[in-house]
């Protein structure tokens, strides 16, 4: 059966957010327990600021960003902590969504949350490939 492709849309920023909590939900408890408290904010794309202090010009080249300190390197003497940040930028997330065809929105949602908060912590593409595996999602 095919799809009545008049119908079918982009999901918006706020139906990508949905998304993406569900997808950061369904990540092992024991990598989510590693961010602390974490905010997922879903904008179109990075503002100039991000690209440039990232020697970035092309909007398409960053799908997400992590902002924050993991709660190892945290101290009780430390001010209160604001939460840490997951940025996911949704219009390069659907242009790499297009181009793979292959794959389910939300998994490659995960994939780029597992990668940003990944990379902050130092962890292997290999440790991230299995805690992509390990997800309930």
């Amino acid at each position: 059966m095919s799809a009545d492709w008049r119908r079918l849309r982009a999901p918006s920023l706020a139906e990508f957010e949905e998304i993406a909590h569900a997808a950061y939900a369904a990540l092992p408890a024991a990598f989510r327990s590693m961010c602390g408290r974490l905010a997922i904010h879903v904008a179109d794309f990075a503002d100039e600021e991000t690209l440039a202090s990232l020697g970035m010009d092309d909007p398409f080249g960053l799908s997400g960003l992590y902002e924050g300190v993991d709660v190892t390197r945290e101290s009780v003497s430390d001010p209160a902590a604001l939460p840490n940040h997951v940025h996911l930028y949704r219009r390069p997330i659907l242009d790499e969504w297009a181009e793979h065809g292959d794959i389910a929105l939300g998994d490659l949602i995960a994939h780029v949350l597992v990668h940003e908060i990944g990379h902050h912590f130092g962890l292997s593409d290999e440790a991230m490939g299995r805690i992509e595996q390990e997800s309930d999602g």
